[in-house]
């Protein structure tokens, strides 16, 4: 089987089920930013220090990373169809959990911070930002048809946990936080 199939070449792409819309589309917009942020999720991980500590923390990540091809998948399928791989609200809690786990690690938050430090949690920084990016996406075709409030809760919650995990990297790492000056 051949990676391309020629088919997009004229603009267009499937949605789950074969319907033909524009590249440019509210749903190709919201899955493909979904995609976006799981890469850059995938580059956080790559950049963890080399060490046994980080498998709990990488084999987390790979769980989301699993969970937000699932909301991408949710979000390139048309309305009235089946969805293969659905969200959940248990989806929602893992993610709650987490944060609640590294967030009993870390110290209070008294600044701003901004986005930095270590390499990784700079990535999961910018990965913050594209999960909310794609979360934008999603309200933007939930005004037009329905859309997994699961997935929606799952986007929200995800940019928070990768705040987070940002901020947690920072401090096993040892690496000063940088903060907002004023």
């Amino acid at each position: 089987m051949k990676i391309y199939t020629k088919t997009g070449d004229q603009g267009e792409t499937s949605l789950v089920y074969g319907q033909r819309v524009a590249k440019d589309s509210a749903r190709v917009e919201a899955y493909g930013t979904c995609d976006e942020a799981n890469s850059m999720i995938g580059l956080a991980i790559s950049l963890l220090p080399e060490t046994s500590d980080w498998t709990q923390f990488e084999t987390f990540f790979q769980t989301v990373q699993t969970k937000l091809f699932h909301v991408g998948s949710e979000l390139s399928t048309p309305s009235g169809k089946q969805v293969a791989w659905v969200v959940t609200i248990e989806d929602v809690q893992l993610l709650e959990a987490q944060i609640d786990q590294m967030d009993a690690e870390l110290s209070p938050l008294t600044k701003f911070i901004l986005p930095g430090g270590h390499r990784a949690a700079a990535t999961l920084h910018l990965a913050r930002t594209i999960v909310r990016r794609a979360e934008r996406n999603a309200v933007t075709i939930s005004h037009l048809e329905a859309v997994s409030e699961y997935a929606l809760m799952y986007l929200n919650r995800l940019s928070d946990c990768l705040f987070v995990a940002a901020r947690y990297v920072n401090q096993r790492t040892g690496t000063n936080e940088p903060t907002l000056h004023q």
